[in-house]
């Protein structure tokens, strides 16, 4: 299950002992979301793909404008806008 961790500005996935991130910034009405991180021993499952979806429909339930440093979350916002 996907975490929101706003003190932190992350939302994370605890499986198998392992941790995947995605990381944000809060900048006033703006956010970024700045880095994404899957372990090995979790790859290829999607999961990248699942921070992101959560993040993206966090930020845009609050409104914020999106802007993506992280090059898959950027790549993902290419491939799918509404996403």
């Amino acid at each position: 299950m996907i975490q929101h961790q706003p003190q932190q500005q992350r939302f994370c996935l605890h499986l198998d002992g392992e941790e995947a991130v995605l990381d944000y910034q809060l900048k006033g009405s703006q956010i970024n979301f700045t880095h994404t991180y899957v372990p090995d021993a979790l790859r290829g499952r999607g999961i990248a793909e699942q921070l992101v979806r959560a993040g993206l429909a966090w930020a845009r339930e609050q409104q914020y404008q999106i802007e993506a440093s992280c090059w898959y979350v950027d790549k993902f916002l290419r491939k799918e806008p509404s996403a």
